[in-house]
């Protein structure tokens, strides 16, 4: 026993080397077959094999991506909701009519939105900015307050703080006078408190990817839902940037106050709202939502063309890249982008520089301190990129600004969850609308030009002149920028 025993010893290295090495081939050769960005798999198989096992253990844990095939199942089992009328469903010739002239070169973003998602540019929409929580928890508590059938509420941050006991409160009221109600929440996002406050006055919450405590459960935890959604009796929707939480009111007196603006959407598109929560509440719950408690019939009724377009990481992985790329590509006279984190990715940097350079005026409105470091020394790596070709960077001053609105020659709005970096891009659950119409697109306008004139304008100069220990410090954030 003693000699097999030995013998056994002797050999252990050899079998863990072997087995290490045949792990590190397997998944290595996965990321090459499967990762789309070559980049993304030099990166992975450079770290399989520099780290032993533990390059391994990461890539399979955070550099699979097995949500399309559960996704896909869930949305196979959902009930049919009917086709929207032809009256509804806005085509191109009658956008191009509704714009007016010189503008119909944005029915060539129709087109890809059209051909990339499964839902139609709708007509008879009204759309209202809502700025703030000043503006937008009102109206949105109003709605809830008055709900008769349903509400649907999905968020990625949920506090357990004055705001977001006000929406505890209401949601807790209309179950009680028999609404149907759904809140789905983020884990990373939001507070645990807030899920067992609602379910303890019988308010179904589900939680969006909760770690686990078995082996290999953990895979989806680098997936976030940072969705923002609230439709009401299936007629009345509010999307946008803005979360549940008490630092939107800008006038409260909080240290860490959020400037942010919000949509309430009312007329057809509210049904690819309340799609979009349908979708991730069966992925997380197993329960499919019909019936018009949640899809009722409803008429048109105002003026803007619209479509709501949900973006995840497992189905169409450059949907929003593309759409994005094609509203930049369509410009002719300005393209003006309100994001928190600016860190594109390289097919949309050259995308605002080829505008820039065709004469399009790109202004790119940023917070002048970040509400995280590591973006912010990120996206002061990059800013030159843009700079050199002529697109104009600006400053935005405090409290630090969470909105996300891109507006494309006065007329087309784009504006939701999604920032303008690769995490939304690759890695969140995202949803945006992109809506035509001249007069939402001037209030949005005036409200982008109104911080501008609050805003400090970068320059190439500037960047150029940070001291070298800074220039290393910001090059090395931008690494972890897929991640941050």
């Amino acid at each position: 026993m003693d000699i097999m025993a030995t013998r056994l010893w002797e050999f252990l290295p050899w079998t863990v080397l072997v087995l290490s090495l045949l792990l590190s081939l397997v998944t290595s050769l996965h990321a090459i077959l499967h990762k789309r960005d070559p980049r993304a798999a030099v990166s992975w198989t450079g770290l399989i094999w520099l780290v032993p096992v533990g390059g391994a253990v990461l890539y399979v844990t955070f550099g699979v991506n097995r949500i399309a095939r559960r996704a896909g199942k869930l949305r196979q089992r959902r009930k049919p909701i009917g086709r929207f009328a032809a009256a509804t469903v806005c085509t191109e010739e009658e956008l191009c009519r509704d714009l007016g002239p010189g503008l119909d070169h944005l029915g060539s973003i129709a087109k890809v939105g059209d051909k990339l998602t499964e839902r139609p540019l709708l007509e008879g929409n009204r759309v209202a900015m809502l700025v703030n929580g000043e503006q937008a928890y009102p109206a949105m508590l109003a709605a809830i307050r008055g709900a008769k059938r349903s509400v649907a509420l999905m968020t990625y941050i949920f506090e357990n703080d004055p705001a977001g006991r006000e929406f505890m409160q209401a949601l807790a009221d209309a179950k009680k006078r028999g609404c149907e109600v759904r809140v789905l929440i983020d884990y990373v996002g939001s507070h645990g408190s807030v899920a067992r406050l609602l379910r303890k006055v019988d308010v179904p919450v589900e939680v969006f990817l909760p770690p686990r405590w078995i082996p290999f459960k953990n895979r989806f935890m680098n997936l976030r839902n940072h969705r923002k959604v609230l439709v009401c009796d299936g007629k009345i929707g509010f999307t946008g940037g803005m979360n549940i939480r008490e630092s939107h009111r800008i006038l409260s007196k909080g240290r860490h106050l959020e400037q942010d603006t919000h949509f309430q959407l009312e007329g057809p598109v509210c049904r690819h709202l309340m799609e979009a929560f349908a979708d991730d509440w069966s992925f997380v719950s197993d329960e499919v939502l019909s019936g018009t408690d949640w899809y009722p019939s409803i008429a048109p009724g105002g003026p803007v063309n619209a479509r709501g377009i949900a973006f995840d990481p497992g189905e169409q992985m450059d949907l929003l890249r593309l759409v994005i790329g094609a509203a930049i590509s369509s410009a002719r006279s300005s393209v003006r982008i309100v994001t928190p984190y600016f860190v594109p990715e390289q097919s949309l940097i050259t995308a605002l520089n080829i505008a820039a350079l065709r004469g399009v005026r790109v202004d790119i409105v940023i917070p002048a301190v970040n509400d995280s470091r590591l973006v912010q020394w990120a996206t002061q790596a990059m800013l030159w990129q843009v700079l050199i070709n002529g697109c104009r960077v600006w400053l935005s001053p405090k409290p630090f600004d969470h909105s996300k609105l891109l507006l494309v020659d006065d007329a087309w709005v784009f504006f939701g969850s999604a920032n303008m970096d690769t995490r939304s891009m690759r890695l969140n659950f995202e949803f945006n609308v992109e809506a035509y119409d001249r007069e939402l697109a001037a209030t949005v306008r005036a409200h982008i030009e109104g911080k501008l004139k609050g805003a400090r304008q970068v320059t190439l100069k500037e960047m150029d002149g940070r001291p070298l220990a800074t220039k290393l410090r910001d090059g090395l954030s931008r690494l972890f920028s897929p991640y941050l």
